[in-house]
C-alpha cells in the first residue's frame, strides 16, 4: 500500500530534520545541517531493513519502494534549484565557476570512459 510508504516517508523526514536542527544546534548554527541527508540515509536504511526483516505483503513493499524512489530525485531536485538560485544571486564569480565546473565534467567524460571495462569498439 501506497499509504505506508508515505507514512514511512514522512517519519523519516521529521527525524532527519530533527536531528539537522539538533546538530545545527550543537555546532551554533542557525540552520538545520543535514537533516535531509539524514533522512535520506534513515530511509535507505528502512526500506533495506524491511526487506530482510519484516514480512510484508507485495502491496505494503511495493509502496514503500514507489515513495523511496521519488524522495531522492525529488530533494536532489530542490537543492540544485537552490544552488542555481544562490549562484544567480551572488554573483559573476558563482557563475563562472558553475560553467567551469559543467565544461569540465564534459570534457572528462571521454577519458573515464576509456576505463570502462568491456567492448571498445564503440568509443
Amino acid at each position: 500500500m501506497v499509504i505506508y510508504g508515505v507514512a514511512l516517508l514522512s517519519f523519516c523526514m521529521l527525524v532527519g530534520v530533527f536531528a539537522g536542527d539538533l546538530l545545527g544546534q550543537l555546532l551554533g548554527v542557525q540552520a538545520n545541517v543535514g537533516g535531509v541527508g539524514i533522512a535520506m540515509l534513515l530511509l535507505i536504511y528502512l526500506t533495506s531493513l524491511q526487506d530482510s526483516r519484516l514480512h510484508l505483503g507485495s502491496p505494503t513493499r511495493s509502496g514503500i519502494h514507489f515513495w523511496s524512489a521519488m524522495y531522492i530525485p525529488i530533494v536532489v531536485a530542490m537543492a540544485a534549484k537552490q544552488n542555481v538560485i544562490a549562484a544567480l544571486s551572488s554573483g559573476w564569480m558563482a557563475i563562472i565557476a558553475g560553467v567551469a565546473a559543467v565544461v569540465a565534467s564534459f570534457a572528462l567524460i571521454p577519458v573515464l570512459a576509456r576505463f570502462r571495462p568491456g567492448d571498445r569498439h564503440d568509443l
